[in-house]
């Protein structure tokens, strides 16, 4: 007897991300999602085009989530700004080290791979990441204002450079096996924001999962 599910779109979405943060995006055949989520190949194409059309589903929904965690953590204005933004690269560093450079992350696992091979999925990558960095940007404008962080530079242009500083992090980690690369990041993430004197203990208990 086949399994009911309250929302069988979400659910295809989450078994087929379970599936493709392993494998990658074209590795993975229909088939295998579908016997997975234990869905006739019917369910899928009610709510996907196409396979193409499930990746953007895919992504949209990955940024969906996790830009609202971010936003949940950068605008906790019971902290200063700069202590905020910490703890959101302490917990990617974090997340990283726990994993030995191998943290799961869709937009690293994705950004190169589907960037060639689908416009469409390229584009939601751009876009989610632009949410991403959008939030990052405001968190250090509102530093820039409260007086936590020096103002050095435009704050989106920031939010770019750091963003770019750690998702090249990532990809490092994944490739050297180590959290070397991260360390580097975390030490120059400090100098950007101009907070070498800031108490490491500020970082402690990661407040959300990261890219």
């Amino acid at each position: 007897m086949r399994t009911q599910y309250a929302d069988t779109r979400d659910h295809i979405l989450s078994v087929g991300e379970s599936i493709i943060l392993g494998k990658g995006f074209a590795a993975v055949g229909l088939s295998e999602i579908l016997t997975s989520a234990e869905v006739p190949k019917g369910s899928f194409y009610h709510y996907f085009k196409s396979k193409e059309q499930f990746g953007v589903a895919l992504l949209q929904r990955y940024f969906d989530e996790y830009s609202q965690q971010v936003a949940r953590l950068l605008n906790d204005e019971q902290l200063p700004a700069a202590e905020r933004l910490m703890r959101y690269w302490h917990a990617w560093f974090a997340k990283l080290h726990h994993c030995k450079g191998d943290a799961q992350c869709l937009a690293v696992k994705l950004a190169g791979e589907v960037s060639d091979l689908s416009e469409p999925m390229r584009e939601a990558l751009r876009l989610g990441m632009e949410s991403v960095i959008h939030h990052i940007g405001c968190c250090i404008q509102a530093g820039q204002q409260d007086g936590s962080i020096p103002v050095s530079q435009p704050a989106h242009q920031l939010a770019h450079v750091l963003y770019q500083l750690w998702l090249g992090a990532s990809l490092l980690a994944k490739v050297q096996k180590d959290c070397q690369g991260a360390s580097q990041a975390l030490l120059a993430t400090r100098q950007l924001l101009g907070r070498m004197d800031m108490d490491v203990r500020v970082w402690e208990a990661p407040a959300c999962q990261t890219n």
